[in-house]
């Protein structure tokens, strides 16, 4: 199947492989679209089944990123990038430099930052060779640096709204939440809701994660393959996607899903799902805009910490307008969320 017949594929404006044989650099960059600005997307490095895997993981999430980027009335389009890395190989300085090289080759059609594999100190070194990068290192109150903190909040806060639509309630203060994965974004999430007074359960493929979790706060760790189901109120995703199928949402007991997560469904079908059982979602492009929102105010030098934090909190009241718009149709959220994104970004073409 070649990549215009290709199911995740939709109008991408361009695709590109990058391979440096001195550093075994792999990578692919998806430009999904420019209409809004330059394609901005973390770079995610992981290790993949198979090419075939990447580019389907590639594709999705650059298209998610022109829907995040144009719901959070960003001056971005979407695009991203997914380094393939080998089992048990370690990251180099040389690999991320030669990942500079490359994506300096698009002349700024692409922003790269960091993402799921990837961190501050990564981009230090894409930085070395390029300028189309952000989430870079900063000083004072200047916006940038690691934008996990910024998902977590903008996270925290739309739990917030989320329980408060549907369990009515105006704090997560004794709810039951189960976070999945507790590194960069989870782990942040973790101490905004322990700060909140929520019941946490937790777990992670990452040993090192769990132990720095338990050594912060308390919390109940659950094996990864159970903690989609645990009887929680709040379940959160902070790992990676793909984890709401047609064959998880039936056994799925929280009440409200709202976290980090690129792409947690793994179909539309799959929203439709969700909604059919009253278990209200909170689209993840939506909750999970607050690391873009400070890796635009870094790139553009328009905003200070205070600035994207007055921009990431407005996600909640995002998020309070597609729940009530929900309510009032009953439509799944996820459907009035992408119909959101694209009406915004047809109306940039035009």
């Amino acid at each position: 199947m070649g990549v215009f017949d290709h199911a995740e594929f939709d109008n991408h404006e361009s695709l590109h492989y990058f391979h440096d044989v001195a550093t075994g650099l792999k990578a692919i960059v998806a430009v999904h679209s420019t209409a809004l600005g330059p394609a901005a997307g973390g770079t995610r490095r992981w290790v993949y089944n198979n090419d075939a895997d990447a580019l389907t993981d590639v594709l999705r999430l650059s298209r998610g990123m022109t829907y995040k980027n144009a719901v959070a009335g960003l001056k971005f389009g979407g695009g991203k990038a997914v380094i393939l890395a080998d089992d048990g190989s370690p990251k180099s300085p040389e690999l991320f430099r030669a990942f500079g090289r490359s994506v300096n080759t698009l002349g700024g059609k692409y922003i790269t930052a960091e993402d799921v594999g990837c961190s501050v100190e990564d981009m230090r070194y894409v930085h070395e060779e390029t300028e189309f990068v952000s989430g870079l290192p900063q000083s004072g109150g200047d916006a940038g640096g690691d934008p996990s903190p910024w998902t977590a909040l903008g996270c925290f806060q739309g739990i917030e709204a989320a329980v408060q639509a549907r369990l009515g309630v105006d704090s997560v203060k004794g709810l039951r939440v189960a976070v999945q994965g507790v590194g960069h974004v989870g782990l942040y999430l973790c101490r905004h809701l322990h700060e909140a007074g929520a019941e946490l359960f937790v777990s992670d493929v990452s040993s090192d994660c769990l132990k720095q979790v338990e050594a912060e706060m308390p919390v109940t760790v659950v094996p990864p393959a159970d903690l989609l189901f645990a009887d929680v109120d709040v379940l959160a995703p902070c790992a990676l996607g793909n984890i709401l199928t047609s064959a998880t949402i039936p056994k799925i007991r929280a009440k409200v899903i709202a976290g980090g997560a690129n792409n947690q469904l793994s179909t539309p079908a799959d929203g439709v799902g969700l909604a059919e059982r009253d278990i209200l979602y909170a689209p993840d492009y939506v909750i999970n805009a607050g690391g873009i929102i400070s890796v635009a105010a870094e790139y553009y030098g328009n905003g200070s910490e205070e600035d994207v934090r007055t921009d990431v909190g407005r996600i909640k009241d995002r998020l309070k307008k597609i729940f009530e718009q929900a309510r009032e149709t009953g439509r799944p959220t996820h459907e009035l969320a992408d119909e959101l994104a694209r009406s915004i970004v047809a109306a940039a073409r035009q």
